[in-house]
C-alpha cells in the first residue's frame, strides 16, 4: 500500500544525511552567525561615508511606483517641514532591525547590492540619537530615489506651520512686518494717547521693525541659524 509523502520528513532525512555526524546545534549556530555577519555588514555600510553619487540597479518588474520620488519633491518636503536630506553616514540615530531586513529583502528581490543610502530626518537626528520619522532612500539615478523604509514617529501636524516663517527670506520678512504691524496697532495709543496719528503710527511701526530685524540678525548669527531652503542638504549644524 502506498503512503502519502511527508515533505518535511523527506527534507529532514536529506538534511541529516548531508550533515552526517556534524552537530545540528553547531550547524544552526553557523547559520545565525552568517546572518548576523550579513546584518552587521549592512549596518556598517549605512555608516560609511561616500564622496561619489551612487546609482543602484532596480528590476523594473518588482519596483513599487509608490516608493519612487524625485529630488525636487524631496527638496520641497524638506524645505516645508525643515528637514534634511543627507548621507546615512551623518545620521546619529540607530537603524532598527526592521530596516536592515527591508534592505536585505529588496536586495534579494532586485538582485543587487545597494549603495549610497540617503535619509530624510529632522536636523536634530544628525546631532543626537532620537527616533523621529526618518526615511531611508537608495539612489536610482537621474535625480530619483527609492524609499526603502520609514520608521519612528510621524511628524507633528503643525510642524509645517511652526517653521513656515523661516522657510525662506520672503516668509521671514513678511512675518516680521505682520508682527510689527500688530504690535503697532496694539500699542500706539499707549505711547501717544490723544496725540496718536498715522504719522506716529508709522514711526512706531518702523521702530518695532528695526528692532525686530536687529534682534533677528543677532539671534540668527549667534546661533548659526539659516532658512529651510538653504539647509535641507547642509552637512553642518551652523550657518552654511
Amino acid at each position: 500500500m502506498l503512503h502519502p509523502v511527508n515533505l518535511k520528513e523527506k527534507l529532514l532525512k536529506l538534511r541529516n544525511k548531508e550533515l552526517k555526524n556534524s552537530s545540528i546545534d553547531f550547524w544552526i549556530e553557523e547559520i545565525f552567525s552568517d546572518l548576523d555577519a550579513a546584518r552587521t555588514a549592512t549596518k556598517d555600510k549605512l555608516k560609511e561615508e561616500s564622496d561619489i553619487e551612487n546609482t543602484n540597479r532596480f528590476d523594473i518588474d518588482f519596483v513599487d511606483s509608490n516608493a519612487i520620488f524625485h529630488i525636487e519633491q524631496i527638496r520641497k518636503i524638506c524645505i516645508d517641514y525643515r528637514l534634511r536630506f543627507l548621507d546615512t553616514s551623518f545620521f546619529k540615530g540607530d537603524f532598527p532591525e526592521e530596516t536592515i531586513t527591508k534592505i536585505h529583502e529588496l536586495e534579494r528581490t532586485h538582485n543587487t547590492n545597494f549603495q549610497g543610502f540617503k535619509i530624510i530626518a529632522p536636523s536634530i537626528l544628525f546631532r543626537l540619537k532620537k527616533a523621529d520619522d526618518p526615511m531611508l532612500f537608495a539612489p536610482m539615478g537621474n535625480g530619483y530615489y527609492y524609499l526603502i523604509h520609514k520608521w519612528g514617529n510621524d511628524l507633528h501636524p503643525l510642524r509645517k506651520l511652526k517653521f513656515w516663517f523661516i522657510k525662506d527670506l520672503d516668509n521671514f520678512i513678511f512675518t516680521l512686518l505682520a508682527l510689527c504691524f500688530l504690535f503697532s496697532i496694539a500699542t500706539h495709543t499707549f505711547f501717544f494717547r490723544e496725540h496718536s496719528s498715522i504719522s506716529y503710527f508709522i514711526v512706531l511701526f518702523l521702530f518695532y521693525f528695526k528692532g525686530a530685524v536687529g534682534l533677528s540678525l543677532l539671534w540668527g548669527v549667534s546661533l548659526g541659524k539659516n532658512f529651510n531652503k538653504y539647509i535641507w542638504q547642509s552637512k553642518y549644524d551652523k550657518v552654511s
